[in-house]
């Protein structure tokens, strides 16, 4: 990936709650942080804090300490912050990730019996470090001791030991078609259809059908059609997700969520399965792609 020389600039300030609600000392206070954005990634810190991690999407995750948080599009993640610190002001801070010009904004967090303002710069991030990213994405693993029947800790799902019937790799493209931007999966942009999607595929209109889109990356230059992939009801997939451009995505399954198995940068072979984590993966219906 690609950056130019980094250059930090102030977003507008935001408003913190807490700052208006002080935190009492050696209190416990839950954070929701989500990240409701249309491109950048962000993270997440307070200044001499420590988070602990006890939730993502619904998720009950093992309770990991973390000094920030990357937090990509679509994402949402509840942390624990213990008032633990000499009583003063801190900074809550927010700042772009994987971008050439890093954007940061701040926040206050105070406590109750403050005696100090915040001074100084607010303390620094990650910006363009991806394996610290993928690191840390790869630590956030389901708590399976939580919110499951006894004594089997996982109760009666195992996704792991599920076989699966199928394989989808969806890769995404850019570029102009008939003079226009478009963006693609599987080289295919999608048009939409003046008859409604199901009706057509019922009564075969227009063209379309379940199957136009391929399970494979074709390789091919990008095509204009109204796309649709069939699957079969309650079948077990492995959908891989590949990205070949120079900026993180975030990837979204509308209605459903799947569990996070793998993560990494380069190309996904076969052998990647021998990464996969098949027993306390997250659930969730958003992930980045990383190229």
């Amino acid at each position: 990936m690609s950056m130019g020389k980094e250059k930090f600039k102030t977003m507008r300030r935001f408003e913190i709650p807490y700052a208006y609600k002080p935190l009492a000392l050696r209190k416990t206070y839950r954070f929701r942080i989500s990240n409701d954005r249309l491109q950048n990634s962000l993270n997440f810190r307070i200044q001499g804090h420590k988070m602990v991690l006890v939730e993502v999407e619904g998720t009950h995750t093992l309770q990991t300490t973390y000094s920030s948080l990357d937090v990509h599009v679509g994402q949402s993640y509840s942390v624990l912050v213990t008032a633990d610190q000499p009583a003063q002001d801190y900074y809550i801070v927010v700042s772009t990730r994987f971008t050439s010009q890093v954007l940061t904004t701040t926040g206050i967090l105070r406590y109750s019996n403050s005696a100090c303002p915040v001074s100084g710069p607010p303390p620094g991030g990650p910006t363009i470090q991806i394996d610290w990213s993928l690191n840390q994405a790869r630590s956030i693993r389901t708590n399976i001791t939580a919110s499951g029947p006894r004594p089997n800790p996982q109760g009666s799902y195992h996704y792991g030991m599920i076989n699966t019937s199928r394989t989808i790799r969806l890769a995404s493209s850019a570029g102009q078609v008939n003079g226009k931007q478009r963006y693609a999966v599987n080289s295919i942009s999608f048009v939409p259809t003046d008859t409604p999607l199901k009706v057509a595929d019922f009564f075969k209109i227009g063209g379309f059908g379940v199957g136009s889109i391929s399970d494979n990356p074709t390789g091919g230059g990008i095509y204009l059609d109204t796309s649709g992939m069939g699957a079969d009801f309650r079948a077990f997939v492995e959908i891989v997700f590949e990205n070949p451009e120079n900026i993180v995505q975030s990837w979204h399954i509308d209605g459903y969520s799947f569990f996070v198995v793998g993560m990494d940068g380069g190309l996904w072979t076969t052998d990647s399965r021998n990464q996969y984590i098949l027993r306390d993966a997250v659930s969730r219906c958003t992930t980045q792609v990383i190229k």
